[in-house]
């Protein structure tokens, strides 16, 4: 038997910090509906979840075809419930990928990027290292009115990799510190298109896109317009300082929301074939295309739909 004056002592821990991001042990709270909305089944279609929150594959469906009323509504609530939806095979002509967007109001247009004949077709073709894909990001916040959603068909993948994710942001904001949701909650922040496209575009276009694209304001929690629902609406691709604060205890603040959209729990992970559609709804997430195909093409095209004021 070993005596009390025997038994081994407590190792000494050395001191030690916890990361900015280091905010949750154990499991974290995933709501993919707001509170008070309760789930129904779908009727026209079927829905395979591909993530907890965020992230549905609809079957049934041929996007090329017109969609009814009822269709279009239910697809819409598919939209607000799960943020992105996957159809796969649907190898959309880009007047149909249009024709499709356009049911949920106009398109945009963004001067930043190429185009594939009509001005609101973006079209991505990555053949070389040099790229703005690889970084989390919300689609064009540096506009007074940013994108309400978009519509992205692959045309061309590589043989491996090539994904895009996406980040449920209702779900990054339900999981911050009471003290952090408080201290955001009425905030605003400032969102500039330079620190995303500056190091792409000739400096000869620069000063006639920085006149087209002052520097704007938004909420760095937004609701969403259908559902009330908060939402944590910063980036690191457009989002330069929180206003009121010194810069580094803004950039302190901001690295610690940015870092939000890294975790797994709020991601879903789409491996893309040709033909595949994914639709999402900018206003609640944030994605990144993820750059790990080499010097294999990757070509896309987007159409984005015209969105409001965030509030």
């Amino acid at each position: 038997m070993t005596s009390a004056a025997s038994a081994p002592s407590a190792p000494v821990l050395r001191s030690f910090r916890i990361p900015a991001d280091g905010l949750h042990e154990g499991p974290r709270v995933l709501r993919r509906l707001p509170e008070g909305m309760v789930s129904r089944p779908y009727e026209l279609f079927d829905v395979v979840p591909q993530a907890a929150t965020i992230g549905a594959e609809i079957r049934g469906l041929d996007l090329a075809r017109p969609l009814g009323r009822a269709l279009r509504e239910e697809l819409n609530r598919a939209l607000v419930e799960w943020k992105v939806l996957f159809f796969r095979g649907q190898y959309l002509t880009p007047d149909a990928q249009r024709a499709f967007a356009l049911n949920w109001g106009e398109l945009e247009t963004n001067p930043l990027l190429a185009s594939a004949g009509p001005a609101d077709v973006a079209r991505f073709d990555r053949s070389a290292a040099r790229t703005f894909e690889n970084v989390w990001h919300t689609d064009v916040t540096f506009r007074e009115r940013p994108a309400m959603g978009a519509v992205l068909q692959l045309r061309e993948v590589p043989a491996a990799g090539g994904d895009t994710m996406w980040a449920d942001m209702a779900a990054a904001y339900d999981n911050l510190p009471q003290d952090v949701r408080e201290r955001i909650d009425g905030a605003r922040a400032v969102h500039d298109f330079l620190p995303g496209f500056a190091r792409f575009t000739e400096p000869g276009r620069l000063a006639a896109f920085q006149e087209m694209f002052p520097p704007v304001e938004h909420p760095v929690v937004r609701r969403h317009p259908e559902t009330g629902r908060r939402m944590l609406f910063v980036n690191t691709s457009f989002t330069t300082h929180i206003t009121g604060l010194p810069q580094e205890e803004s950039d302190r603040l901001l690295r610690l929301l940015f870092q939000q959209a890294h975790v797994p729990e709020y991601q879903v992970r789409w491996r893309w074939a040709a033909g595949d559609i994914a639709f999402w709804d900018n206003r609640a997430t944030q994605h990144y295309a993820v750059n790990d195909y080499g010097d294999e093409r990757r070509v896309a095209e987007r159409v984005a739909i015209a969105g409001d004021r965030p509030f």
